[in-house]
Parts: C-alpha cells; sequence; structure tokens
C-alpha cells in the first residue's frame, strides 16, 4: 500500500481507517451499502486481513459501520429507530422509550448571532435557519426546542418540504449530512413566560436545558439545538459502557 503524505505517522489500520472513511464522505459507499468483503479490501489496499478487520472494527465502534450477522458490514444510516436510541435519550418515569412526535411552531432564516457563529464556525454576517419546535410524548408537550442550521450547508431546508420528526433522517437522505455524534451540555434553567407556555409551564418554571451541537462524519458542528425538557415525568437517560 503506497500511503499519503501526512498519514505515515500513523500506525498502519489508522491509514487504512482514513481511507476507507474517504469513501463513505465522497459517496463511494453511500448509506446502507454493504462493503466488499474483509479479504477482498485487504487485496485492493494491499495489507492483511487483520489490519482491514482492526480498522472496520473501530469504524463500527464508531457507529459509521454496522454488522449485520451472517450478511456482512454496511454504512451506517439515520433512520428513526437509530435515531431514537443513539440521540434520543428522554425517558418515562416508567422507562419506558417512546419516539415524540413535533410541531413545528417557526422555521425563519435569518444573520447569525454571537452564539450561533461560534457553534457552528461562522462567520459575521453568514446565515442561519432557524427551526422552533414542540415536541409531544404520550401526546403532551414535553420538549421546545430551537434548531440553528448554517443555510450554507441546508439552504432550502423547511422552505417547499415537510420538517419530518427526526432530521438526521433529512440531513443525510437530502443533503449528504451524515451526522455521527452529539456534544451536550445540560443545566437546570427556568423558562421565560413565551417558551413556558408552549409546553404549558407558567413563566419561571424550572427545566432541564440540553445545549446540543451534532457533528457529522467530516467533522463539522452541522446543527446546534437547544432543548427545554419538563421533567415532571420524564428524565434524562445517560449509559455509561
Amino acid at each position: 500500500m503506497s500511503s499519503s503524505p501526512g498519514l505515515n505517522y500513523q500506525p498502519l489500520y489508522k491509514q487504512i481507517k482514513s481511507l476507507i472513511l474517504q469513501r463513505v464522505l465522497d459517496g463511494t459507499w453511500p448509506p446502507g451499502t454493504s462493503l466488499p468483503s474483509e479479504q477482498k479490501l485487504g487485496k485492493e489496499f494491499g495489507v492483511s486481513q487483520g489490519t482491514i478487520r482492526k480498522a472496520l472494527d473501530e469504524m463500527t465502534a464508531e457507529n459509521i459501520f454496522v454488522r449485520k450477522q451472517g450478511k456482512g458490514t454496511f454504512i451506517s444510516q439515520h433512520s428513526a429507530t437509530r435515531s431514537l436510541f443513539h440521540f434520543f435519550h428522554i425517558i418515562s418515569n416508567d422507562g419506558k422509550r417512546a419516539m415524540p412526535d413535533s410541531k413545528v411552531i417557526r422555521v425563519i432564516r435569518t444573520r447569525a448571532n454571537k452564539r450561533e457563529q461560534k457553534k457552528l464556525n461562522l462567520k459575521n454576517g453568514d446565515k442561519v435557519i432557524r427551526i422552533k419546535r414542540v415536541r409531544y410524548l404520550d401526546n403532551k408537550p414535553v420538549i421546545l426546542e430551537q434548531i440553528s442550521l448554517a443555510t450554507e450547508i441546508f439552504g432550502d431546508l423547511g422552505k417547499d418540504q415537510e420538517i419530518r420528526n427526526t432530521l438526521y433522517e433529512i440531513y443525510e437522505s437530502q443533503y449528504e449530512v451524515k451526522v455521527m455524534k452529539a456534544i451536550e451540555h445540560l443545566r437546570a434553567v427556568r423558562l421565560k413566560k413565551e417558551d413556558a407556555a408552549h409546553l404549558g409551564l407558567t413563566s419561571g418554571t424550572p427545566v432541564l436545558e440540553i445545549d446540543r451541537q451534532a457533528i457529522a462524519l467530516d467533522k463539522r458542528a452541522v446543527e446546534w439545538r437547544l432543548s427545554y425538557v419538563d421533567t415532571k415525568n420524564y428524565y434524562y437517560l445517560s449509559e455509561l459502557t
């Protein structure tokens, strides 16, 4: 295998991982695609099957790939189920998981404010799409969200199309943006009057604030989301392994 300049300092399996990742990024292997066998990949890259397996194991642990027993290794793709179990951590007090329903309050296009510039790595004057919506669990309003997206990436989102419940599916299928991880900061805050009304609460009610940056496969921060959660009948579940 001939290594690319700048990759030589890395272990061999890391070099292979970078080359495989580039194929995912450039669309050679779209979401849902089955990868060639480890043996074929080894021959193509001129390395051992063990090196290929080590690279694929690490990428599977990062949820870039998914292994299906007896079928092979596939490029992971977002679905309502995957979004629920990987990115939605609000659980009812009885321990049940449920996919929330959503109602969009408004979608606006405007210049990014200072926080949006910082969270999305934007410049002064860059524009964003702001989506405000309420999410319902058991037909009750539980979460108020404000989502900020760079128009440079998601320019026509929300103009002539319905904003679906699970946005990460839209990002992947229509904009080739694959969200791989989320960075979250949690704290308790008190809701302002207008925001509290959307959740059927009184002004000043304490709620859980989730400040989330969604990070794409190419390491870009592609979404900033503020969620305000009424935790009277729900809690945030974090599973550490």
